[in-house]
């Protein structure tokens, strides 16, 4: 009993150890993964600085920024027009200057993959798993997540991101991510 259970320890240790980095690394394409709000943002009205300070600088409700994403003429999915106004909202505006999009907050995505698989499979914990954004609050009440090292606004971020985008579909994520 205790070899199996030393076992399955070293086993979800290993798992662990595999971080968005190493995968990225060993070039593992994550395209898969709905895309979140600042990479939406990028793509609705660019990168520069001069493109981004007027809009980082606002601050809407959640409807004014689905009317705003509306109005960029861009093609979004009704997720992806919710995922970016979701965003907008909880981040927006940002504090101080901005003089590089690398300056935008994370976005859910980016959340779940630098976080998520500190400790366990990002696949089991988040990509399968249909919950309400008030349930992802819930999930930070527990000791080990409140030891994240997430701010209040980065906690919203994921769970607004993680209500819209998920569950996947198991035959959406790769194979090797399977775990």
């Amino acid at each position: 009993m205790n070899a199996a259970r030393s076992m399955a320890a070293a086993l979800a240790l290993g798992a662990s150890l595999v971080t968005p980095a190493a995968l990225a690394a060993a070039g593992e394409d994550f395209n898969f993964m709905p895309k979140g709000g600042r990479a939406l943002l990028l793509e609705t009205i660019g990168s520069t600085p001069a493109q981004l300070r007027p809009v980082v600088q606002s601050k809407r409700t959640e409807a004014q920024w689905r009317e705003f994403a509306d109005a960029q003429g861009k093609r979004l999915t009704e997720r992806e027009r919710a995922t970016l106004a979701a965003y907008l909202a909880v981040n927006l505006p940002v504090d101080g200057p901005l003089d590089s999009a690398q300056q935008l907050p994370r976005d859910g995505r980016d959340l779940a993959w630098e976080e998520c698989q500190s400790c366990h499979s990002l696949f089991s914990s988040h990509l399968t798993q249909e919950r309400s954004a008030q349930h992802w609050r819930n999930m930070f009440m527990s000791p080990f997540h409140r030891q994240m090292k997430m701010t209040p606004r980065e906690r919203e971020e994921f769970a607004r991101y993680s209500e819209l985008n998920m569950p996947m579909k198991v035959d959406e994520v790769p194979p090797d991510l399977r775990f």
